[in-house]
């Protein structure tokens, strides 16, 4: 009979007990990061392990041995594999797990056993498990890899109770299997948490040297890994003879491991040996490597082929190249680092592919996950009720309300780390598809570029630890800095007298390669512009342009739906559009620029010499001596009647509203949209300007406030929001 316990009194009763199964070295490195979760709360959880496949066998490394490296207790190793590398072996190796795992299931009477993939041994578990009434959680169920591993996976994700699950399209696709939605997590993968982390260990060229040799360098070899196919062995075993042949004639240090237990692949192994490949000096060939060396391995490689789903899965976490060749894995959600050779028939072609892809780097990719699988999972085990009915309810039809399920859960969890590198703080921002900002941080911005550049890192890094905890998928980051950018490379240009040592910066590389996330970067006028876009007036509108009204005047211009940058990135300069000859000295060193008359500094300036001439107090106008003179008070003023300071603004409305008007002129947009502190104040002035001054065709043209309150961050933040799922910068 099944133990029950309320959900609110199972931590006061009794721990879950929860069994890990592991039958290969590949669902070992995925298993264990929970294993060492698990582990890590004993007041809570029961671990118990158990091993059985080709952990086992002599041929493929004993890799039992590493997980009682790791200090974990194996309960039970069950010898379930029978030799012969076949088809009929695969059927007789899940028939003798199935003879064997009764007696060790009713020993152990787990609450929960774990069975990962779309292996045949997960097979047996999870049929084992389900006849004897005991609810499993499959890790990795929804995906789609185009072999009998899809129909195995498949089949584990109808036995199973409870999934975990790596992307939100392997979520989608479960739930169209009419699993239950409310059973469904989204973790990410749990290999992640472990392969991100030690991605700059300092020891890596130790271990680089210790399985190539000496003389190999970094970027400098290849990492191959081939399996059969079992659904066409023959022409797997092929595919892997010209892969061979290629790498041979590339004539590069190659790291290669030999294939999985699948059928095929004894037929492999003596293609290889046939070759001499154990004996070239430029080969070295592995059973087994630690996953912690492996990841070292695949990360500092100048390229990765073959078809082992590490090289679509865990190699973009790095940007690491990487050829995929045959079907194996074809239907898997792949990052841009990969290039398929789906019919890999030649020699040439793999060779051609090799120069293609060798020594490229890619932008990081978390299509599997962001390094936080494992607490999400600790939080779902934690959430199971064993009062729950153990019979599952399957949800008909597969998908309700596909559209507005799939909305609601991007609008809820999917979000962006946005980062506003302001004159006088540093501020970042968690912000979701809705524009809502969830959590924000503030520190003042140091004066010295180092300084900078470690409170960036930092203030993202202590942002994406909450985002876990605010159930936030971080999709990359966005950084909106003042002065010309170049967007393509992340890189700063020029930047404003505010922020100084800041020229020639490349922001994209540091924050990427700490955070493992895509980053974009560019300027906080253009910022503005994508914030309106996405959040604000501009919301629909193709054509339209942003002013900043702040300290300075700057902005960013909208055409057909796309951000203009110009050749050498400095368009929408809207600031230092000249609006007189002999204007007043602006900042650029040019005279008559709109900011010299109409900005924060422009007015504050003014304010400043109509005080100094005892101009500027009128009566009703409350100004203690002891606080600094600002714009605000010439606006406060004016508004009292004073003429003096009514003209100069006049002056200011005028040259901005002029200046408006040269842009009407140039690039027609259909709305103008201000934003900064000045916006509310200048909106009507501007709007009668352009109707006194413009051309007939542009005096409709309307002029509007910005309402949004945080510009410069949601800009930054919509850039990842709208450009993260296209992968391009």
């Amino acid at each position: 009979m099944e133990r029950k316990r309320p959900v609110e009194q199972n931590q006061c009763e009794r721990r879950l007990r929860v069994c890990v199964a592991t039958c290969n070295r590949a669902d070992y490195s995925k298993l264990a990061p929970i294993m060492f979760g698990i582990k890590s709360y004993p007041e809570e959880f029961e671990l118990e392990v158990v091993v059985l496949g080709s952990h086992l066998i002599d041929d493929y490394g004993n890799t039992f041995r590493m997980i009682e490296q790791d200090d974990f207790d194996i309960g039970s190793k069950l010898h379930t594999i029978v030799r012969g590398e076949d088809e009929a072996a695969m059927v007789e190796s899940v028939g003798l797990a199935l003879v064997k795992l009764p007696d060790v299931l009713q020993r152990l009477r787990p609450d929960i056993l774990i069975v990962h993939g779309d292996r045949f041994d997960a097979l047996a578990l999870a049929t084992a498990a389900a006849l004897m009434n005991i609810r499993i959680l499959h890790l990795e169920g929804g995906e789609v890899s185009g072999t009998i591993d899809d129909s195995i996976r498949h089949a584990i994700s109808k036995l199973a109770h409870y999934h975990a699950c790596c992307t939100r399209m392997a979520e989608q696709h479960l739930i169209a299997m009419c699993e239950d939605h409310s059973r469904i997590l989204l973790a990410g993968c749990p290999s992640y948490d472990k392969l991100l982390s030690p991605q700059h260990r300092d020891d890596y060229m130790d271990i680089i040297k210790s399985w190539l040799g000496d003389k190999v360098k970094e970027h400098d070899y290849i990492v191959a890994l081939q399996h059969p196919v079992t659904t066409d062995i023959q022409q797997s075993i092929k595919i892997y003879g010209l892969m061979l042949d290629a790498l041979l004639s590339f004539n590069k240090k190659t790291l290669i491991l030999f294939p999985n237990i699948d059928a095929g692949s004894k037929e492999m192994v003596r293609v290889m040996r046939k070759k001499g490949i154990e004996q070239h000096p430029n080969f070295r060939a592995m059973k087994h490597i630690p996953f912690e060396q492996f990841i070292q391995l695949v990360c500092h490689a100048g390229c990765m082929i073959g078809n082992s789903s590490c090289g679509v899965r865990e190699a973009g976490a790095f940007g690491t190249p990487v050829i995929n060749l045959g079907t194996r894995q074809t239907g898997r959600e792949t990052g841009e680092n990969v290039l398929h050779v789906r019919d890999a028939d030649t020699q040439n072609k793999i060779y051609h592919a090799l120069e293609l892809q060798f020594g490229k780097r890619y932008p990081c990719s978390k299509i599997y996950g962001d390094g936080n699988a494992v607490p999400r999972i600790l939080k779902f085990l934690r959430s199971i009720d064993l009062e729950e009915p153990l019979q599952k309810t399957f949800c008909f039809p597969p998908v309700k309300d596909p559209i507005s399920q799939d909305i609601d859960h991007i609008l809820e969890t999917q979000s962006a780390l946005a980062v506003d590198l302001g004159g006088t703080n540093l501020r970042v921002a968690i912000i979701c598809m809705r524009g809502n900002i969830v959590k924000k941080y503030t520190q003042a911005n140091p004066r010295t570029f180092e300084d900078r550049m470690q409170l960036i890192l930092k203030m993202c890094t202590d942002a994406m630890r909450d985002a876990v905890c605010l159930n936030c998928r971080i999709l990359g980051v966005g950084v909106s800095t003042g002065g010309r950018v170049n967007p393509q490379e992340g890189v700063v240009l020029h930047s404003t007298k505010l922020i100084q040592e800041w020229s020639s910066v490349d922001l994209r590389t540091p924050i990427s390669d700490a955070l493992h996330l895509p980053v974009w970067v560019d300027n906080d006028g253009n910022c503005a512009a994508l914030a309106e876009k996405k959040f604000g007036h501009g919301k629909g509108v193709e054509n339209f342009v942003t002013v900043i009204t702040g300290t300075g005047i700057g902005g960013g211009i909208i055409h057909q739906s796309e951000l203009v940058h110009g050749s050498t990135f400095c368009a929408a300069e809207l600031g230092h559009i000249m609006v007189s000859l002999e204007g007043p000295e602006c900042s650029c060193g040019s005279r008559g620029c709109i900011e010299a008359y109409a900005s924060g500094m422009a007015l504050q300036k003014e304010a400043k010499r109509l005080y100094d001439e005892d101009l500027l107090n009128v009566e009703g106008m409350d100004m203690k001596l002891t606080e600094p003179v600002t714009a605000g008070h010439l606006i406060n003023a004016a508004r009292l009647g004073n003429s003096k300071a009514d003209a100069v603004l006049n002056k200011a409305s005028t040259a901005l509203g002029v200046g408006i008007i040269n842009i009407l002129h140039i690039v027609n947009p259909k709305r103008v949209i201000l934003s900064g502190v000045l916006a509310s104040y200048y909106q009507a002035p501007v709007q009668r300007i352009i109707s006194e001054r413009a051309l007939l065709s542009a005096q409709s043209i309307e002029v509007l406030a910005s309402d949004l309150e945080e510009p410069a961050l949601l800009g930054a933040a919509s850039m990842v929001l709208d450009y993260a799922t296209r992968r391009i910068y």
